[in-house]
């Protein structure tokens, strides 16, 4: 048998159509499946390839790390160099008060992490979350997603969660005493791009400051550069009490993380000791490929251009079959009439040679999350393929 019928018989599917392209190398903004066929990754992993594919100064990195040493002990218990100095630059970058880095394997373990902390912390049990929101897909992050179809074959949940209706005014006040944190994406990606107003999130932080409620922000994938700044809440001038990143967090290696004030984050420590725990998160190889992909956004001032690149595409994606196209910075939804007329623009695509998507709780917008290395000429050529494949419909 060959590659693909030994992948659908022996790797787990995750739905009945996976797209199945058998891919042998990527590099930069492209793909190259096994005939050698060459693809503009429109996608970037879903935001995990924000400096593109195999920089070679991550490549570097993991290949000496792992050189060095790999896996040692049980997460926190020795002082692994490259988890101490990923934590001390992703600091750096950050506010004072997410003085604090748990490193984790992945953004859903990120969500995990934080309900608990935020439990224990402030001995309350109630966890609000938003209509639309996406943080994982474990049993702990399904209970607080945003869409009921995702999460109704799997109940039993988490019991005294809360979805509130995103970007509302009149639902500030059901935050109370007893609510352990609110937890919202900065920006909805799985939504299809929705920002919230800045006077909404502002006023979301001080409810929860009145109250004292935590308040995560999930930055997995809006972070690290995608809308233009380094975090999408520096455009809200606010802070939250803990952070969620993964996916670009890792430069392309298995990484997440939960950040917070360091007095709060010590609430793990005791009662229970080890509060939370993990074998393989922060990784010292993915800790190390993960601050080298971040030295190379930040050295090679990869945000500078974001904003034309965003006015680029919103230029010239204009179609009597495109209903509205929402964006911040290099994360764009372009909304169509319906799922099928966005399953065929995909597909014409990737037959054309560009990789594009859809969101889970927006099926009929096409996903646009390049690699913020995507350059005039390559966004002018997606563009082409995509509008092409909207005169099918």
């Amino acid at each position: 048998m060959n590659n693909r019928q030994l992948f659908l018989q022996h790797v787990a599917q995750t739905s009945d159509a996976p797209m199945a392209l058998e891919i042998v190398k990527a590099q930069g903004m492209y793909m190259w499946d096994a005939e050698g066929k060459q693809y503009l990754d429109l996608i970037a992993g879903i935001s995990v390839c924000n400096i593109g594919h195999c920089h070679p100064a991550v490549v570097k990195a993991i290949r000496e790390q792992a050189e060095t040493y790999m896996h040692l002990l049980v997460y926190g218990e020795f002082v692994q160099s490259p988890q101490v100095a990923y934590a001390k630059y992703l600091t750096d970058h950050l506010p004072a008060a997410l003085s604090s880095v748990y490193f984790t394997n992945s953004g859903s373990e990120a969500t995990e992490g934080a309900m608990k902390l935020a439990k224990r912390h402030t001995g309350r049990t109630e966890i609000i979350a938003f209509k639309n929101s996406y943080h994982g897909s474990t049993q702990g992050s399904l209970s607080i997603i945003g869409d009921e179809y995702w999460r109704n074959a799997f109940r039993p949940l988490l019991p005294d969660v809360q979805h509130l209706q995103h970007n509302s005014m009149d639902m500030l006040d059901r935050i109370t005493e007893r609510t352990a944190c609110v937890i919202a994406e900065t920006i909805q990606a799985e939504g299809g791009v929705l920002a919230p107003q800045k006077e909404w999130l502002q006023a979301l932080r001080r409810r929860c400051t009145e109250t004292g409620t935590l308040l995560v922000l999930d930055e997995i994938q809006c972070g690290f550069g995608r809308n233009g700044t380094l975090w999408a809440f520096e455009q809200y001038d606010m802070i939250p009490d803990i952070l969620l990143l993964g996916k670009a967090l890792g430069g392309g290696m298995p990484l997440g993380a939960f950040i917070a004030n360091r007095e709060v984050m010590w609430s793990l420590t005791n009662q229970p000791v080890l509060g939370h725990i993990t074998t393989f998160g922060g990784h010292p190889v993915a800790c190390a490929a993960g601050l080298a992909g971040m030295k190379v956004l930040i050295e090679e001032n990869m945000m500078a251009g974001i904003t034309e690149k965003e006015k680029l595409f919103l230029d010239l994606l204009k179609h009597p079959k495109i209903k509205a196209v929402r964006s911040r910075g290099l994360m764009l939804a372009v909304e169509l009439a319906d799922f099928p007329a966005v399953q065929k623009v995909i597909a014409h695509c990737i037959t054309n040679g560009v990789i594009t998507d859809w969101f889970l709780f927006a099926a009929n917008c096409i996903r646009i999350v390049p690699p913020l290395v995507i350059s005039e000429a390559e966004i002018r050529k997606a563009c082409s393929v995509l509008l092409a494949g909207l005169d099918t419909l």
